[in-house]
């Protein structure tokens, strides 16, 4: 039997107010002409679901603010609540109706979120994944939602004459046929796991297959087969390695001794010259920057001496000048008598004689100070000299001591020297090929690792296969006979709505799909977008039928959007659609759902099902004005 999944009721929380409809009834269809808001109304109830991406009209998203559903689901009955704000729109609110509490806010996405509420009442986990069973996929397959549960409740306009939940996309065939397996109870949770784990498996395997390859291809290149033998190569290169260290050893107690008394003292009085050399130098580059500075000072004072002398020059200048009228009154001073030690001018005494600025204090200082730095100059100069002479000896010192212990040592060491290079050659030579085997055993190791990691990985993945196997086996029979019962189903169904061009109809036991006139349902199968409709119409309530019948976990709803709306004239075949439907709603009364919008009935049902009718003036989103005929977008003209 299907589990018990029953939408209720629906309200629109909009702008203006709130409606509700009521769905009590085994099959409810919702009556109006186009563009009244019906797919709205359904996509509205897609929303509330998180099932996927609705279609939203611009009534819905600019005046409604809330929309809430009434299911129930199993024995359970919830309130779920969802804003269209965009805020708002990542969380529901759910009440649950049996005691009235208000549960803890769902998140749309993510852990312990309203997908894995819906899947869990469905009695899945919220981790299931849909790996790919044919070919060598690595990839554990994508994530089963609550959105791939409901592409098998809600046929929505848009695609009811083109494919059947997305089975025209090739990337998504795997998770079709995993729901479909899931529903149907022809498969377990842990089986597709254990598929997606052999998938992962695939490419482990594959990855630790090319690492070995490669590891083997660099010790090909290093000429080594085995690990044998690069355990010996190792043996002979540590042995060569020792070898030399013991030669290099000996040669080291043989260079020892042949420092003797003579050649130490030499080497002391080389180590004192040196450093006698340096203490010169630096004595050197001290006198040489005394020197510079006492030459900078003496230019300094040579400039004040030359300034003084303009001056005395120029006071010697104006004692000179003799005036002949007096400067205040302009009367003439050339008749009366002034003595010799007297200003012709002022009468007054002179204070200072040109003899006098000649010999003023400033400049005998000046003189004095230029010739004590003069004097020091030339000490320093001396003491430079000296210290220059002493750096040349040292220099000399050294250079004989140099030469006299090399003439010391090299007959007696020299001979030494050869042998210890090429000991200390052989050493370097056996370290770098002890280096090398080492890499090499390290990469035999990995060898070993990797082909135990790959028979580990193939161990477990031909375990899983053959517990797969065992369970497909086990599963079998009961596959067949849903299979079968599908397809007697299904061909009777289409029978009965005699739909054109249609001459044969079967089942698809590898796709999970029609079979119409012998190939696999398709868009481009049939001319008219009525058989199409109509097929996947018999398609959809065939599943439901046999669901009814078997122990599944198929949810006991199905929506259909518009399914006149391709039919236009077919009007025995719209008759046969609805009497299709309420057989299915007749055959066991309160156990399914069938929700159907549509733009016209057939006139022989009017009161065999309940039915909300809207028009212009009465549309779904009933609180809004309509705009009239025309006047709106349609959802599916607009995504055409």
């Amino acid at each position: 039997m299907t589990v018990n999944f029953h939408l209720n009721a629906v309200t629109l929380h909009t702008t203006e107010g709130s409606v509700t409809y009521d769905f009590t009834a085994d099959l409810t269809v919702l009556e109006g002409p186009t563009g009244v808001g019906k797919t709205t109304l359904l996509e509205l109830i897609k929303y509330a679901f998180a099932a996927g991406e609705p279609r939203l009209a611009t009534v819905a998203t600019e005046a409604v603010h809330d929309v809430a559903i009434d299911i129930s689901i199993g024995e359970d009955e919830y309130l779920v609540t969802r804003s269209l704000d965009a805020a708002k729109s990542k969380s529901v609110r759910i009440v649950d109706k049996r005691t009235g509490e208000r549960l803890p806010d769902l998140p749309i996405d993510g852990e312990s979120s309203l997908n894995s509420f819906f899947l869990k009442k469905l009695g899945l986990p919220d981790d299931i994944k849909a790996p790919a069973q044919k070919g060598k996929s690595t990839k554990p397959g994508s994530r089963v939602t609550f959105g791939d549960i409901f592409k098998f409740v809600y046929i929505p306009q848009y695609s009811i004459n083109r494919d059947i939940a997305d089975s025209r996309e090739g990337y998504y065939d795997p998770k079709r046929k995993a729901v479909f397996e899931l529903l149907f109870k022809l498969t377990e949770p842990e089986t597709l796991a254990m598929q997606s784990r052999v998938n992962v498996l695939n490419g482990e395997i594959d990855s630790a297959s090319a690492n070995l390859e490669t590891i083997l291809e660099f010790l090909n290149d290093s000429n080594t087969s085995s690990r044998q033998e690069v355990e010996q190569a190792l043996e002979e290169a540590v042995f060569e390695q020792e070898q030399a260290q013991e030669e290099l050893y000996a040669l080291r107690e043989e260079l020892d001794p042949v420092v003797d008394r003579q050649t130490q003292v030499y080497r002391d009085l080389l180590t004192d010259a040196e450093r006698s050399l340096a203490e010169a130098r630096a004595a050197v580059q001290d006198l040489v920057r005394e020197c510079e500075e006492i030459r900078l000072e003496q230019r300094r004072v040579k400039a004040d001496y030359a300034r003084l002398e303009r001056m005395r020059d120029a006071g010697a200048r104006l004692a000179n000048i003799e005036f002949s009228v007096c400067p205040r009154c302009m009367q003439s001073i050339n008749n009366r008598p002034v003595q010799d030690d007297k200003c012709r001018l002022c009468l007054q005494p002179d204070p200072i004689s040109p003899e006098q600025a000649a010999g003023s204090y400033e400049l005998q200082q000046l003189d004095l100070q230029l010739e004590e730095m003069e004097a020091q100059r030339e000490v320093i100069e001396q003491q430079l000299e000296k210290a220059r002479r002493a750096a040349l000896d040292r220099e000399s010192l050294i250079k004989n001591l140099t030469e006299t212990l090399e003439a010391r040592t090299s007959e007696r060491v020299t001979p030494r020297l050869q042998a210890f290079s090429d000991a200390s050659d052989r050493l370097a030579t056996a370290r770098t090929r002890q280096e090398s085997y080492e890499v090499a055993l390290q990469q035999w190791d990995r060898v070993e690792d990797i082909a135990a990691q790959v028979r580990d990985l193939q161990t477990e993945q031909d375990r899983l296969k053959a517990t797969i196997a065992a369970r497909k086996a086990a599963m079998a029979v009961h596959k067949n006979t849903v299979f079968s019962r599908i397809e007697e189903e299904f061909r009777e169904t289409v029978t009965n709505l005699d739909i054109a061009t249609v001459e044969s109809a079967s089942f698809d036991r590898e796709n999970y799909l029609p079979i119409i006139n012998g190939k696999v349902f398709t868009k481009t199968l049939m001319s008219g977008g009525g058989s199409m409709t109509a097929t996947q119409i018999a398609y959809w309530a065939s599943l439901m039928t046999v669901a009814r019948e078997m122990d599944t976990r198929y949810p006991s709803m199905l929506i259909i959007d518009g399914p006149r709306l391709a039919l236009n004239t077919a009007h025995e075949t719209c008759a046969a659609i609805y009497k299709r439907l309420l057989r299915g709603a007749k055959e066991d009364p309160g156990t399914v759902q069938f929700l159907v919008s549509d733009n016209e009935l057939p006139s022989d049902y009017d009161g065999d099902f309940a039915r909300i009718s809207f028009d212009y003036r009465n549309p779904t989103v009933a609180t809004i004005r309509h705009p009239g005929k025309g006047q709106v977008d349609l959802i599916t003209s607009t995504d055409e």
